[in-house]
C-alpha cells in the first residue's frame, strides 16, 4: 500500500523537517510509483513538492499518498494545495489532518476543487510528527515520562547503580538526542546531580535540561530551573520553541505532572529483577491514569512498554 511506503519514508527520515512536521509522499500512476518524497531541512520543499518533482509529467491523473494533509497557508514556501491542484493529480489519499490553525484545511480546499480525497487518520501518521502535533494545537511541548523499574515497580535495587540494562540506557541517551528538553526534579538533583545530556549518540544538539522545584541548585550544576507552576512553565517552554520534553523525574516530580495531567506518552523499562524494597515510580495520584495504544518490546534484558494518555 502506498500509504505505507510514505510512512516508510518518515520512519527513515525522523525529524527531517524540525522545526515543522516531516511528511513523506509517494505518487502512483496506473499502478506504479513514479514519484516519491519527504520534507526536506527546514526552509526546503515539503514531502508532497518532493514527490511531484520527481514523478515529472507523470502526475496528471495520479493518486498522492500523504501521511499528512497539504498546507494551505503561504510560509517559507507556497501552499502544497495551490501545487497539487496545478499539477493535476486526480485523487489524494492522506494518512492525517494538519492540527495547525494557520495551515490545516488542506483536504477540504482538495474537495473543493473537485479532487476525489480520502483522509485515513492513521495512528501511525499522527505519532510520527506528535511532539509538534501537540505543541501546535495547545501551545505547549509534548511530554514524554520515562522510568525505570523492577519487576515490582520499585524505582531503585539495593546495591545496584542501575534498575536498566546497557542497552535500555543507551535508548534514554538517544531518547534525550532525539528531544528539545530533558527535565528532572529537584529530589532527583539533590540525590545525583544529573547531567542530562545526551551521550554516545548521533544527535545534532543537546536538549535543554531542566530542574523542575523550588531550588536551589547545586553550585556548579548546569541545569535550568523551572520554579513556576507546571501549566506556566510548560506554556512559556512552548513559546520558547521547545516541543518535547523527556521527563526523567523520580515520583513526586512524575505524580505533579500526572495529576495535572500534563503528561502524554509514558515509557516504562522493566527489569527482570524483584526489588523487595524502594520507591514506587508514582506517589499517590489523585485518580488512576489510564493508558491507550499500548505496546511492547524487548531491550536487551529489559521490556519496554510504550503506551499514551493523550492521543497525538
Amino acid at each position: 500500500m502506498s500509504l505505507e511506503r510514505a510512512l516508510d519514508l518518515v520512519d527513515a527520515a525522523p525529524r527531517r523537517g524540525y522545526p515543522n512536521p516531516t511528511v513523506g509522499a509517494v505518487v502512483v500512476r496506473d499502478g506504479e510509483v513514479v514519484g516519491e518524497g519527504v520534507t526536506e531541512p527546514r526552509g526546503g520543499r515539503h514531502g508532497e513538492v518532493v514527490a511531484l518533482d520527481a514523478a515529472g509529467d507523470r502526475v496528471r491523473g495520479s493518486t498522492l499518498f500523504l501521511t499528512m494533509e497539504p498546507c494551505t497557508h503561504h510560509g517559507r514556501t507556497p501552499p502544497c494545495v495551490d501545487r497539487i491542484l496545478a499539477a493535476g493529480v486526480g485523487r489524494v489519499v492522506a494518512g492525517s489532518l494538519d492540527p495547525n490553525p494557520k495551515a490545516g484545511g488542506g483536504a477540504e480546499r482538495l474537495r473543493l476543487a473537485g479532487l476525489d480525497v480520502e483522509v485515513v487518520d492513521s495512528a501511525r501518521a499522527r505519532r510520527q510528527n506528535e511532539a509538534w502535533r501537540t505543541w501546535i494545537s495547545t501551545g505547549r511541548p509534548f511530554v514524554t515520562y520515562k522510568v525505570a523499574v523492577s519487576l515490582d515497580g520499585r524505582v531503585t535495587i539495593p546495591g545496584s547503580r542501575w534498575v536498566s540494562g546497557d542497552a535500555s540506557r543507551q535508548l534514554v541517551h538517544e531518547l534525550r538526542g532525539r528531544s528539545d528538553a530533558v527535565a528532572v526534579g529537584m529530589g532527583t538533583v539533590r540525590a545525583d546531580d544529573p547531567r542530562l545530556t545526551a551521550r554516545g549518540v548521533d544527535a545534532d544538539r543537546q536538549p535543554r535540561r531542566l530542574a523542575f522545584g523550588a531550588g536551589p541548585l547545586p553550585d556548579g550544576s548546569e541545569l535550568e530551573l523551572r520554579s513556576g507552576a507546571l501549566e506556566e512553565e510548560l506554556a512559556a517552554l512552548g513559546a520558547a520553541g521547545v516541543q518535547s520534553l523527556l521527563l526523567e523525574g523520580g515520583p513526586t516530580l512524575a505524580s505533579a505532572f500526572l495529576n495535572a495531567d500534563l503528561v502524554d506518552k509514558v515509557l516504562v523499562f522493566i527489569a527482570p529483577v524483584v526489588a523487595g524494597v524502594g520507591l514506587a515510580f508514582v506517589s499517590d495520584l489523585e485518580q488512576p491514569v489510564w493508558l491507550r495504544g499500548l505496546s511492547s518490546r524487548v531491550v536487551g534484558g529489559d521490556v519496554l512498554l510504550e503506551g499514551y494518555i493523550h492521543e497525538p
